[in-house]
């Protein structure tokens, strides 16, 4: 057995497996928080990462989007001859993972298609390059614009099961620019047949037509299968008011899901931080919000 998330210090989670990784979020029981953040943007400090901001404000999970995984580049990050996975992890404490985009050719788009770098896109190349720089989790999904299908993620998901040994996220937390349903049941059972860990879904609240009753039954079919769920905010409204913050992060949580996701929709390409910090609290108070931010990344 493993420490619960919510209650293990840096050298605990940084030498979990993706396996253990996976069991220590479950017995967290609904109270682990991924904050994404931009990385080619401005740093809200200069020299200090978005990522150590997220973990200082309630983050248990960081999720570094636009990041060519072949030529990276991450805006606040000290010099060093180590890899950025490497120097993050030193400097969190924390599970470091990755969006890569599984972009569709061929998908119908409602919106112009906009044209990503081969290092954020999904493929056998970017993905063994992940594994190389000893990623924690991917996150196979789409940002706006980028024509990523359904389709393609599962095909991706199945690359990933024979190369990569992290834990793997996989789904839409909004269209993405394709005109398909962003989720339903037989997404999700493809999904974990083609070896996804987590389920991506959109946090009830953030698009349109996807209610509690949507998601609860994802959940409990996710949960059947040995799969957890991850409710995403990335809809910009990871930069509303703390009041719309805890009410999306209840609701949510009273569905089941195991991880909730705020997005980088902030002016520096991360949520701001009373909202990282006002979902931690909503979601596990006040006890466990000082336990995670508290914890030296030393200990």
């Amino acid at each position: 057995m493993v420490k619960r998330l919510i209650s293990s210090n840096a050298s605990d989670i940084l030498n979990m497996s993706s396996q253990e990784l996976k069991q220590s979020i479950s017995a967290s029981e609904g109270r682990v928080i991924m904050s994404e953040n931009v990385v080619f943007r401005e740093a809200f400090i200069d020299d200090i990462t978005n990522a150590e901001l997220a973990k200082a404000f309630g983050a248990d999970l960081i999720l570094l989007n636009g990041i060519d995984v072949l030529n990276p580049v991450i805006n606040g990050l000290p010099s060093s001859d180590k890899t950025f996975v490497e120097t993050l992890h030193q400097l969190v404490g924390r599970p470091v993972g990755v969006n890569l985009e599984p972009v569709d050719e061929t998908t119908k788009m409602a919106e112009t298609r906009l044209e990503i770098a081969e290092g954020r896109q999904a493929s056998l190349n970017t993905i063994k390059e992940i594994e190389k720089l000893g990623l924690d989790f991917v996150c196979f999904t789409g940002n706006p614009g980028s024509g990523v299908s359904n389709k393609k993620i599962i095909e991706t998901i199945k690359i990933a099961k024979k190369h990569f040994s992290g834990l793997i996220i996989a789904g839409k937390m909004h269209g993405a620019g394709a005109t398909e349903k962003i989720i339903d049941e037989a997404t999700v059972e493809a999904f974990i047949e083609a070896g996804a860990d987590v389920i991506l879904v959109p946090a009830v609240g953030t698009v349109p037509g996807f209610d509690s009753n949507d998601l609860k039954l994802i959940v409990k079919h996710a949960h059947e299968k040995n799969a957890l769920v991850l409710s995403a905010i990335g809809t910009s409204q990871e930069s509303s008011d703390t009041d719309t913050i805890k009410q999306i992060a209840i609701q949510n949580k009273i569905c089941g899901v195991d991880i909730q996701h705020i997005g980088d929709a902030g002016y520096a390409g991360l949520a701001p931080v009373e909202n990282i910090f006002a979902m931690s609290k909503a979601i596990r108070g006040m006890r466990h919000t000082a336990s995670m931010i508290a914890r030296s990344v030393n200990r």
